[in-house]
């Protein structure tokens, strides 16, 4: 293991290692709206997952789940969490950075407050369209630059923060069912709330180069 990845692990244990669920147990709002898109009953992707409110929402409705995060604690409350809840989903603990994400065989794969640096995020996402099914869904919500000026939740460094318009060129071959930026109320738990700056995405890899 690097010492990167150590020290991210390190971050985020540290995080999630408290009885409280600190950004919630309910489903981010953005992906609870994008899910009637998803194929029923499709293999669904949760990238850093974290504790898993994502992950075990969508396993409730009905999606065989994959849930990824960096973070032993993280996944350990995912699974209580999924325990509690009476649903069923797979974990894994592993940097989704380096993870293998396989081909062509998601139906949708989520990325919810994942923020990562230019190449390492253009990277994921290159992979990650080669990993959707074709028709497959990619869903992505995340802090924008305005969000440095408030004080609401996400990191404190720009470069971890893209604009719309970079995050939607890692997706050229992609059809943009929905590209936004601006500011919502966010309340997700005690470490995301208040008004946020955010930009979603949501992309379909085409039938066909080209379409």
């Amino acid at each position: 293991m690097s010492n990167v990845r150590k020290q991210l692990q390190a971050f985020w244990d540290q995080r999630y290692g408290v009885p409280e669920f600190v950004y919630g147990t309910e489903p981010n709002r953005f992906l609870a709206q994008q899910a009637r898109h998803f194929a029923p009953g499709g293999r669904v992707l949760c990238l850093a997952d974290g504790e898993g409110r994502n992950g075990v929402w969508l396993a409730r409705q009905g999606f065989e789940v994959h849930s990824v995060d960096i973070s032993v604690q993280g996944v350990e409350k995912t699974q209580q969490l999924s325990r509690q809840a009476g649903a069923h989903l797979d974990t894994q603990v592993a940097d989704v950075t380096t993870l293998d994400l396989g081909l062509a065989q998601w139906d949708a794969i989520v990325s919810i407050f994942l923020h990562l640096p230019a190449k390492a995020r253009a990277d994921l996402h290159q992979r990650a369209v080669q990993a959707l099914k074709t028709g497959g869904l990619f869903v992505w919500e995340a802090y924008g630059p305005e969000q440095l000026a408030l004080n609401t939740g996400g990191p404190r460094d720009a470069a971890l923060l893209p604009a719309l318009d970079e995050v939607a060129s890692d997706f050229g071959e992609c059809a943009l069912l929905h590209a936004w930026a601006g500011s919502r109320p966010v309340q997700e738990g005690s470490l995301h709330t208040g008004i946020g700056a955010v930009t979603q995405l949501l992309a379909r890899k085409a039938t066909h180069p080209g379409a």
